[in-house]
């Protein structure tokens, strides 16, 4: 399952690139995925909203036994 998020991650980074930011994955567990954003996304406003709408929508549209995405 992890291999599946990562792939997925990898679609989404270069859309995050394009602004300065990125994601990184850490870990799976019990359908919660961790990341973590860096470069222009890191402490940014708009983070959690990224956060939430964008990758952790994703995520659980592919993989149903995703329950949440959370950022560290």
């Amino acid at each position: 399952m992890e291999e599946k998020i990562k792939a997925v991650i990898d679609e989404i980074r270069p859309f995050l690139q394009r602004d300065g930011g990125d994601v990184q994955f850490v870990d799976y567990t019990e359908g919660i995925v961790k990341v973590m954003l860096q470069g222009a996304c890191n402490g940014c406003p708009g983070a959690q909203m990224t956060l939430k709408t964008v990758i952790e929508k994703i995520l659980k549209e592919k993989f149903p036994e995703v329950k949440e995405v959370v950022g560290i």
